[in-house]
């Protein structure tokens, strides 16, 4: 399985900051974490193990229907949402074929010989008619009938419940790289991502942390909540990254002052707008990862007041943002109802040149 981000991107779009901690403070894993009392996340498609079979002649009949549905689609998700066109939803089939099947080179064959052997599926065959009849006729995401998306270096379990991660937001990442070159301090201290849905942003600081920082990754959602514990312990992270469920700052009583990162990419399309997005987004993402209030900035405006209280002088804070007008906005609100809070607040675009994040230090 390919894990490039660049052959697994998503292809949804929403257009929609005391004291130091050094090696004295040490985050307990036990004391940190919360442990969901619902069932596990479900596997996804390419971690199952191969237990089904099917026949060749009936994975290639499978892989005809399929194909056939696809391109019956044209330029219709396009035209009426900007939704995905015929060509990504055969890219997409493609990567569906691979997780489910064990040797998806077997379809390659045509000798008749061979057109009568078992192959080993993830899945069985009528689940895979199943879910692809979803992909298409439900418009269900991609990543919802898979189970997972590629993010950075990550393949990062999804479900119904959980905001899919978007290729802009890993820009977070890079910015807490660049702020922790300039100042190697940063990489043993405690760093929150607030509204971690399935633990992207917490799990990614995590792995370029030093050996005495740490990461609290908080959510609403208890269903985000043991997704990104999943993923965490996939990752081999549960001494390094503890998943709190709680809304925003809730979790963090205790560490106010003492924080020397917070990130977040907070609900920020205007209530609005969300009748207007992919049905992707509008008809299966959370809501509650959505929706911003009015004008988006409802979220957006908790978390910088936060900031203000959570960070340790020095601290460094990115938030995510649906675009210009939203930075500019929380630029201005920081330099006049935060007066000297903060310093050094940047906007910075994604890499499709939108203004996208706002960035800042705690003075």
């Amino acid at each position: 399985m390919n894990l490039s981000t660049l052959t697994r991107a998503s292809s949804l779009s929403t257009t929609i900051t005391s004291t130091t901690l050094r090696r004295s403070i040490t985050i307990s894993s036990s004391s940190l974490s919360y442990t969901p009392t619902s069932t596990n996340p479900k596997t996804p498609l390419f971690l199952r193990p191969p237990i089904f079979t099917a026949t060749l002649t009936d994975l290639q009949k499978f892989q005809n229907w399929a194909k056939t549905l696809t391109s019956s689609i044209g330029s219709s998700f396009k035209d009426s949402d900007n939704g995905p066109d015929s060509t990504i939803l055969h890219r997409e089939l493609n990567w569906f074929i691979e997780d489910a099947v064990e040797n998806p080179n077997s379809l390659l064959t045509q000798s008749e010989t061979e057109i009568g052997r078992v192959v080993k599926l993830r899945a069985e065959l009528g689940d895979l008619y199943t879910l692809w009849k979803q992909r298409i006729e439900k418009r269900r995401p991609f990543q919802y009938v898979v189970g997972c998306e590629h993010w950075r270096d990550l393949v990062l379990s999804v479900e119904e419940g959980v905001l899919i991660p978007r290729p802009e937001t890993e820009l977070i990442v890079d910015l807490v790289c660049d702020v922790m070159k300039m100042n190697e301090e940063m990489k043993s201290g405690l760093w929150v991502d607030l509204g971690t849905g399935s633990g992207a942003i917490g799990i990614a600081i995590a792995r370029v942390l030093g050996e005495f920082g740490r990461v609290i990754a908080t959510d609403l959602s208890p269903v985000a909540v043991h997704v990104a514990q999943f993923n965490v312990k996939r990752y081999n992270l549960q001494d390094k990254v503890s998943v709190m469920q709680g809304s925003w700052f809730d979790p963090l009583s205790g560490f106010e002052g003492r924080v020397a990162g917070l990130v977040s990419n907070p609900p920020y399309i205007p209530s609005g707008h969300i009748n207007g997005l992919q049905a992707e987004v509008g008809r299966h993402e959370p809501i509650l990862a959505l929706d911003g209030g009015e004008d988006g900035m409802s979220d957006l405006l908790h978390l910088c007041n936060g900031a203000e209280f959570m960070l340790k002088s020095g601290g460094f804070f990115a938030f995510e943002t649906n675009g210009e007008d939203q930075c500019r906005f929380l630029v201005d609100h920081m330099k006049s109802v935060h007066n000297n809070s903060f310093c050094d607040l940047k906007i910075i675009p994604d890499l499709a040149g939108i203004q996208r994040f706002v960035t800042g230090i705690r003075s």
